[in-house]
């Protein structure tokens, strides 16, 4: 077995009640402790870690911690410890790091500091079981005393509101205070570095990972293993779980509860839009303000019937609420099924208002990714900033149109943003309605007979001969054909569709699905 060292002995400090006051304890070994008289140091024991007693516990005069700190070096102990606190004279200072010596002070009684300090030395199950113990308690009386607003960042790590620090890398975190506080106290009854590893891909059945409700979040780590740091890991990040839910409960619990009615007000009929926004007004939702809007849609690239899982959502809206904690913006966040809303408002005409929000979902993305795989397709649509309770729902309308469109269009994955000129939208919210998407797909569907390149080449001439009124001539420029060859490709094409375009009806119908399908074709 290894042996302990002074070292070892001071890093259970604040277990032993016990500190270094001069001397260096590093690499001094110790092989057991005993008691001895003031008086009695000459006959001290070599190796030993030496408590040296009073009599009724006085505290002894400068000159006679000279005289013990010389004893001790002569007879070769392994350190010495008085019991009482009283400032160490600078002879015995210079005495002790002459002669090597770690002087130590405690103000535990010699008995109770003696068989702690004996378990510490001889180790094994009882020592363990005791520092466990220890470390948990401590850790405990840290966390009971966090305040009320604290925020912390994905691995735990408290930061305060207007400086988040966040890491994306999956490296090791280094926390600050109050979490960083938990683990220092823990960490120092073990005599342990404990660190908290951001892996949002941890097991939430592993001992050591750290969760906010379901949703995992990092793992417990420490730099060194023994039977304490075993027994006492798990219990720390269970610890660990509940204070971050209880913050992160706290800090977003507002912004939570505001997310029906945004749900609602996209959704309500436009006849209740005004009773609405006064009740969003009156929750905290800053409905004057301009909003801009993302709609994440996850798909299953496999299967895309396939439901999400609850602890993906879950994961992916606790990572998007830290990202956004501190900005300048006013954020707000939604569930709808198994979509995700988030909602970006700040003053009308502010610049780069949609860039923002594209920067936020571009890290929820990468995130959403890194915990699911590539497995699940992470598409994002962007609204325009619109202003009011109004320009949330019509924003809101457009990230999900675009988000649906992209889907439909086989673009899952992509963060699409809304055209500024509206008729793209038009056309894409055609395309993105399942009944529309399927009324306009049946039109075309003979031409896909034709084989891929065959078909893309008879919507094109579509395009441009309904394009141009009907004009061969106009549709020939746009080709660059003749308007004898146009004309022959629009008679081929007609009796493929079996449908007569000189209908003014057929015309409209043909090219609004050309159209659509040509927009949905894009990549």
């Amino acid at each position: 077995m290894k042996q302990v060292t002074v070292t070892d002995i001071v890093a259970q400090g604040e277990r032993l009640g016990l500190r270094c006051v001069a001397g260096a304890p590093d690499g001094v070994g110790v092989s057991g402790v005993e008691i001895v008289a003031l008086d009695a140091l000459r006959s001290a024991s070599p190796g030993r870690l030496v408590i040296v007693a009073t009599p009724d516990g006085a505290v002894p005069r400068p000159y006679q911690v000279d005289i013990a700190v010389r004893c001790a070096i002569a007879a070769g102990c392994a350190g010495l410890v008085f019991i009482g606190d009283f400032p160490v004279a600078e002879t015995a200072r210079a005495l002790a790091a002459r002669g090597g010596l770690p002087v130590l002070m405690s103000t535990a009684t010699p008995s109770e500091l003696a068989v702690l300090m004996d378990r510490t030395i001889r180790g094994g199950a009882e020592d363990a079981l005791a520092r466990a113990e220890y470390a948990i308690t401590r850790a405990t009386a840290v966390a009971t005393g966090l305040p009320a607003q604290t925020t912390l960042d994905p691995a735990g790590t408290a930061v305060a509101a207007e400086t988040p620090t966040l890491d994306t890398a999956g490296t090791a975190i280094t926390a600050q205070m109050p979490a960083r506080a938990i683990l220092d106290a823990a960490g120092t009854a073990l005599g342990a570095r404990l660190s908290l590893v951001e892996d949002p891909g941890a097991a939430w059945s592993e001992p050591h990972t750290v969760c906010v409700g379901e949703v995992p979040v990092g793992r417990l780590t420490a730099d060194r293993e023994d039977a304490s740091v075993a027994l006492a890991l798990p219990v720390i990040a269970a610890l660990l779980s509940r204070t971050m839910q209880r913050e992160l409960q706290t800090r977003f619990g507002p912004v939570r509860s505001r997310a029906d009615l945004i749900i609602e007000l996209i959704f309500a009929e436009s006849a209740r839009i005004d009773r609405l926004a006064m009740e969003a007004g009156r929750a905290g939702l800053p409905v004057p303000l301009s909003h801009a809007v993302a709609w994440l849609t996850p798909t299953h690239r496999g299967d895309p019937e396939r439901r999400t899982p609850a602890v993906l959502v879950s994961s992916v809206e606790l990572r998007a609420l830290q990202l956004v904690d501190g900005r300048d913006e006013v954020w707000h966040l939604a569930t709808f099924h198994d979509d995700i809303v988030m909602v970006a408002s700040e003053e009308a005409g502010a610049p780069d208002h949609q860039r923002r929000l594209r920067d936020v979902m571009e890290s929820v993305v990468a995130h959403a990714g890194s915990v699911a795989g590539e497995e699940w397709a992470f598409t994002v649509g962007l609204g325009t900033p619109q202003s009011g309770a109004a320009g949330l729902r019509q924003s809101a309308t457009e990230a999900r149109v675009a988000a649906e469109s992209a889907v439909a269009g086989g673009r899952a994955g992509r963060i699409e943003a809304t055209d500024v000129t509206g008729l793209r939208r038009v056309l894409l919210d055609f395309y993105a309605s399942p009944l529309s998407r399927s009324l306009l797909d049946d039109i075309l569907t003979p031409l896909n007979e034709l084989g891929p390149e065959r078909a893309a080449i008879s919507i094109r001439t579509l395009v441009a001969y309904l394009g141009h009124r009907n004009s061969l001539a106009r549709a020939g420029e746009a080709l660059n054909l003749h308007p004898n060859a146009v004309n022959y490709r629009i008679r081929r094409i007609e009796q493929t569709l079996g449908l007569d375009l000189t209908e003014p009806d057929v015309r409209f119908a043909v090219e609004l699905a050309c159209r659509v399908r040509l927009i949905a074709s894009l990549r």
